[in-house]
């Protein structure tokens, strides 16, 4: 039987004790959580459960990249697959509802809601079921789906080969901000906070020193990664996207690592054949929905 509203509870966690409550719900980056309490990335606060007595049936936590920072990412939502698909749905909009309302500032625009599934959840009922009611909670809440990546990564031992695609660069476009401004925006918000040598960086020029692209390798705060690469227009669909993936691994495998991270869009086809054909195997997707700003502003 699914709880009746008045029995449930909605609260933060009272402190890094309470951890254990939280992981009664599971989820990929459940190992995360210790290192990212002791560390700032979160804070109990921001970590809240639905709670039918003991039993927890939904929990949700957002992320920050530094510590005292804002919050930046509702990375954790998830619900008790044990109960019938409506009543999941309706306490996980509640809970994102009260919690939001006391994590985020009043009238700020509400962070991005990233998941990570699985690379066959469409074709999986389990996982189609599942994945359906999270992506129909947050939509109750007004959000909306901005795109669906692959997650891929480079293994040790993997041979490595001598306008944008991107929906988020688009998503910036379409806001009203120009190409430079676009890019600045990327710059700040995430390439300037990789601690990792920007020497690692690389930018590809034909013989006679015209540029093609550039390839950002770096560490983010939990693996190595291909952190951004493109090709400008004009030197588009002649492979230079391969050269430039190549030189980003090579970069990253001398440094000895075990794999490396990367994600693109579903959509852009072109990169996502240049990360097969470089080694890279598609091991998960990532959901990425969003709020538009004046739905994010009626919720704070």
């Amino acid at each position: 039987m699914p709880p009746a509203p008045s029995r449930l509870t909605f609260r933060p966690l009272s402190g890094p004790g309470e951890l254990d409550l939280f992981r009664r719900l599971s989820y990929v980056l459940d190992h995360e959580l210790a290192d990212d309490l002791a560390t700032g990335l979160r804070r109990p606060e921001w970590m809240w459960v639905a709670l039918d007595g003991e039993r927890v049936v939904a929990r949700a936590a957002w992320w920050t990249n530094a510590p005292g920072g804002e919050p930046l990412a509702l990375d954790f939502f998830d619900l008790d697959d044990a109960l019938p698909a409506p009543e999941r749905v309706e306490i996980g909009v509640r809970l994102l509802e009260t919690a939001t309302a006391a994590v985020v500032p009043a009238g700020a625009q509400r962070p991005e809601y990233g998941r990570f599934v699985p690379p066959d959840w469409r074709e999986d009922p389990v996982a189609r079921e599942t994945v359906g009611a999270r992506i129909a909670a947050m939509e109750a809440t007004g959000a909306r789906m901005l795109v669906e990546r692959l997650r891929l990564e480079w293994r040790a031992g993997t041979p490595v080969m001598e306008g944008t695609l991107d929906a988020h660069g688009q998503e910036d476009l379409a806001s009203g901000l120009d190409a430079r401004a676009a890019a600045e925006k990327h710059y700040d918000e995430e390439l300037a906070g990789y601690a990792t040598p920007t020497a690692w960086w690389r930018i590809a020029e034909l013989p006679t020193g015209e540029p093609v692209g550039f390839v950002i390798p770096a560490r983010n705060n939990y693996h190595p990664v291909i952190a951004y690469i493109g090709v400008l227009p004009a030197r588009r669909g002649q492979r230079y996207i391969d050269d430039l993936l190549a030189e980003g691994t090579r970069v990253l495998a001398a440094e000895g690592v075990e794999r490396i991270r990367a994600a693109t869009d579903l959509g852009n086809v072109p990169m996502a054949r240049s990360f097969e054909r470089l080694g890279y195997v598609n091991f998960e997707r990532a959901l990425n929905m969003v709020w538009d700003a004046e739905k994010g502003q009626d919720a704070g």
